[in-house]
C-alpha cells in the first residue's frame, strides 16, 4: 500500500484549481474577485499542509519517488508565496480581461502544483512530468491576452524554445536511464559513485587521478540536463527565450516567471548535482568537471545578463536581463556543493522572491494607469507617487545588493559559500558584476527623484496589490536586518544532502 499523506498539499492545491474552474462557470464573468480570493486562500492553506505533513516520502518498493523533506518544504515556501504574490498582483490585469478570467487564476495554481512536484521529485519520470505540468500551463499564461500581438508572439517563443529544452532533457534523462538502468536518484548516486571507485580513476604523475574509462553516454546525458534544466533558470546560453517573453507577458506571469520558476529548476539542479552527484565529484575527483563547467556558465551568466541590461529602455526587459544575471549568482551556491553552498542558494531565492515580486508588481501598477512600461516613463514617480517611489528604491537596491536589505546578505553567504569551495575567482568576478548592476539599477532610481516631468499620474494601490506590495516591501527590509531564522530554515534543508 502506497502511502499518498505526501502528497496531501500538492492534492489540495490540484483540487482547488478543479474549484476555481468551476466557480467561474457559475459565477458572473464580470468580477474576477470570487476567483482570485479563492485561489489566494487555496495557496495559504496549501502552505500550512507543506509543513503538517512533511518529513515523509511516497515510496515504490524500497525507493523513494516523491519526498516532503525540509529541503522541499524550503522550496514550496518560496514557490507558494510567488504565487500568492502573482495572484494579488493580478486582479487589475485579470479585470481588464474579457474573456476566461477563471481560467487565469486555475492555471497559475496548476503550474504551481507542478512545481511543488518538481522539488519534491526523487525519481526522473516524476520529475519529468512536474516539468511539464509546471511548463505547459505557464505556455497559455503567457500568451493569455491574446488581443496583444507581444503576448502572442511570446507565448510562441515560449512554446517553440520549452518544448525543445523539454525534448533535451528527456532525451538527457533517457540517456542516464540507459547509462545505469534504474530512474531512481538514489540508486543513480550509488551506482555512478561505485562505477568511478571501481574503474573511473587511475593515479598520475602529480599523484592525483584523471578520470578514464567513462562511457561517452555518460557524458552527453548530464549535458542535455544540464541545458533541460537551466533553461528554467534561464542560465546564458539558455536565457534566449527571457527577454521577449518576459516582455510580452501579463506583467503578473512574468513575476512569477522570474520567481516560481526559477525556484523550481534549482531545486531539480540542486537535488540532481548537489545530492546525487556529489558523492563522486568531490570525494573522488578534485577539479570536477562539472563543478568547472558550471562555474563558466555562472560567469558568462553574470556577464551577459548585466552587460546588456544596461542598454535596456523598457523596464521589463530590464528585469528580464537582470533576472539573468541573478540565476548567475544563485548557480555560485549550486557549484560550491556544501551546506553553505545549498543554504544559501534558499536563502537567495527567498529574499529574491520579495525583491523581484515587488519590483514587477509596481511596473504592472504602472502600466495599469499609464500604458507605459519603459525606465523613462518613470520619471518624476517620487512626486507624484513618493510611496512607490520609496518602494521602488528597495527592491532596486536589494537587486543590487546594497545593504541593508535583504538582497545583501543573499549575495553575502552565497559568496561565502564559493569562497569556501576554492571558487574565489567566480566571486571576484561576481563582486565586480554586481558593481555594473549597480548603474542601472541605480538609473531608475535616478530617473523616479532626479528627472523633471510633467508625469501627473497618482498610483493607488488596490487592496490585493497593496497587500503585495506591504509584503514584499516589509520582507526586503526585515529579512535584510533580520536573516537568521530564515537562514536556519535554508541550512535545513541542507540536511537533505550527504556533505
Amino acid at each position: 500500500m502506497i502511502n499518498i499523506t505526501p502528497l496531501i498539499p500538492e492534492l489540495f492545491l490540484l483540487v482547488m484549481a478543479i474549484v476555481v474552474l468551476m466557480l467561474d462557470l457559475f459565477s458572473s464573468r464580470r468580477t474576477v474577485v470570487v476567483p482570485a480570493y479563492v485561489s489566494m486562500a487555496a495557496v495559504i492553506i496549501t502552505g500550512f499542509l507543506v509543513f503538517k505533513f512533511g518529513g515523509d516520502a511516497v515510496r515504490w518498493g524500497s525507493n523513494a519517488i516523491f519526498v516532503a523533506d525540509s529541503f522541499s518544504q524550503f522550496f514550496k515556501v518560496i514557490i507558494l508565496g510567488a504565487a500568492f504574490l502573482a495572484i494579488g498582483s493580478s486582479f487589475g490585469t485579470a479585470d481588464r480581461m474579457t474573456h476566461h478570467r477563471g481560467e487565469f487564476f486555475a492555471l497559475l495554481l496548476f503550474s504551481t502544483v507542478g512545481m511543488m512536484f518538481l522539488v519534491s521529485a526523487k525519481e526522473l519520470i516524476l520529475l519529468y512530468v512536474g516539468l511539464e505540468l509546471t511548463t505547459i500551463p505557464l505556455f497559455v499564461l503567457v500568451a493569455y491576452q491574446k488581443t496583444n500581438r507581444a503576448s502572442s508572439e511570446a507565448g510562441l517563443k515560449y512554446l517553440i524554445i520549452g518544448a525543445a529544452s523539454s525534448a533535451i532533457l528527456l532525451y538527457g534523462l533517457s540517456l542516464l536511464y540507459g547509462y545505469t538502468g534504474t530512474t531512481y536518484l538514489n540508486e543513480i548516486a550509488q551506482k555512478t559513485a561505485v562505477y568511478f571507485l571501481s574503474h573511473g580513476f587511475i593515479p598520475n604523475a602529480e599523484g592525483t587521478t584523471d578520470l578514464v574509462g567513462m562511457g561517452p553516454a555518460f557524458s552527453v546525458a548530464l549535458m542535455m540536463i544540464i541545458a533541460g534544466l537551466t533553461f528554467k533558470l534561464a542560465i546564458v546560453p539558455f536565457h534566449m527565450w527571457a527577454p521577449d517573453v518576459y516582455e510580452g507577458a501579463p506583467t503578473p506571469i512574468t513575476a512569477f516567471l522570474s520567481v516560481g520558476s526559477k525556484a523550481a529548476g534549482l531545486a531539480a539542479i540542486i537535488r540532481i548535482f548537489d545530492g546525487m552527484l556529489y558523492a563522486f565529484s568531490h570525494d573522488t575527483m578534485p577539479n570536477d568537471s562539472w563543478g568547472t563547467m558550471m562555474a563558466v556558465l555562472a560567469a558568462v551568466t553574470m556577464v551577459a545578463g548585466n552587460i546588456i541590461a544596461i542598454r535596456q529602455t523598457n523596464i521589463k526587459r530590464m528585469l528580464a536581463y537582470s533576472s539573468i544575471a541573478q540565476a548567475g549568482y544563485i548557480l555560485i551556491g549550486v557549484i560550491a556543493a556544501s551546506k553553505l553552498g545549498v543554504a544559501s542558494c534558499g536563502f537567495y531565492m527567498f529574499a529574491y522572491m520579495f525583491a523581484n515580486m515587488g519590483a514587477f508588481a509596481i511596473v504592472g501598477l504602472y502600466a495599469e494607469k499609464t500604458g507605459k512600461k519603459n525606465i523613462s516613463d518613470f520619471a518624476g514617480l517620487s512626486k507624484t507617487s513618493p510611496i512607490i517611489a520609496a518602494l521602488m528604491t528597495m527592491f532596486m537596491l536589494s537587486l543590487a545588493g546594497i545593504p541593508p536589505l535583504a538582497g545583501f546578505m543573499a549575495k553575502y553567504y552565497i559568496f561565502a559559500a564559493a569562497i569556501e569551495a576554492g571558487y574565489t575567482w567566480l566571486v571576484i568576478l561576481a563582486l565586480l558584476m554586481s558593481v555594473v548592476s549597480l548603474y542601472y539599477y541605480a538609473n531608475v532610481v535616478r530617473i523616479m527623484y532626479m528627472v523633471d516631468s510633467d508625469n501627473k499620474h497618482h498610483i493607488i494601490p488596490s487592496f490585493p496589490a497593496g497587500l503585495v506590495l506591504a509584503l514584499t516591501g516589509i520582507g526586503v527590509l526585515l529579512f535584510g536586518i533580520l536573516p537568521q531564522s530564515i537562514l536556519d530554515m535554508a541550512y535545513k534543508t541542507a540536511s537533505s544532502f550527504i556533505f
